[in-house]
């Protein structure tokens, strides 16, 4: 099995309203998140979700279903699967787990994120919770990892509402900006991609 791409992947479209720090925290948060692929129509397709307007630092970003690890979770696989149960509706037996991409530390919230990918052999039917969830937001791979989504663009992060930062993110042709963690985590899986089927 090849190693994962891991960090250096992640950093192509790296994109933090707080620095690194040298050591992630003692007190970091695990979390788990699922990027679930799917078909339509014969084409590969990626989930992500538009968080609801709540004031927490990722409030009203695109990110994945997914959130943090509880006591009754057997293991941070699990904490993602429930997390897309009741975020999204997603249940687990509709899921197939491909494998864990390398966890990433978000410093802004105290996360330390552990990225699982799954494949549901079709279209979810979505039931959302709208106290966390304004809506989901199925995009075509093929069209998300082509080059000229890629772009830099101002953002204000809800954790710092008084200050603009220019990030990298991908760019949907609606004009939905995906940046932050959730892009890292698809530069990584775009990567691992590359290097099983090389795009022209």
């Amino acid at each position: 099995m090849q190693p994962l791409p891991g960090r250096a992947a992640q950093e192509q479209m790296m994109g933090r309203v707080v620095n690194m720090p040298i050591k992630i925290p003692d007190n970091a948060r695990p979390s788990a998140v699922l990027c679930l692929l799917f078909p339509v129509d014969d084409e590969l397709n990626m989930l992500l979700m538009k968080r609801r307007e709540d004031k927490t630092a990722h409030s009203g970003q695109v990110s994945f279903p997914g959130g943090s690890y509880e006591q009754s979770d057997a293991s941070l696989e699990a904490t993602a699967l429930r997390e897309a149960r009741e975020e999204v509706g997603i249940t687990s037996s509709e899921v197939d787990v491909l494998g864990a991409l390398t966890p990433l530390y978000i410093p802004v919230s105290n996360f330390h994120v552990y990225p699982y990918v799954g494949y549901a052999r079709q279209r979810p039917v979505y039931n959302l919770s709208h106290n966390e969830v304004s809506y989901t937001i199925e995009v075509p791979l093929n069209s998300l990892l082509h080059a000229d989504k890629k772009t830099m663009t101002d953002v204000i992060s809800p954790a710092f509402p008084d200050v603009i930062r220019q990030v990298k993110a991908y760019k949907l042709e609606d004009g939905t900006i995906i940046w932050g963690a959730t892009a890292m985590i698809i530069s990584e899986l775009e990567a691992i991609l590359d290097g099983i089927s090389p795009r022209p």
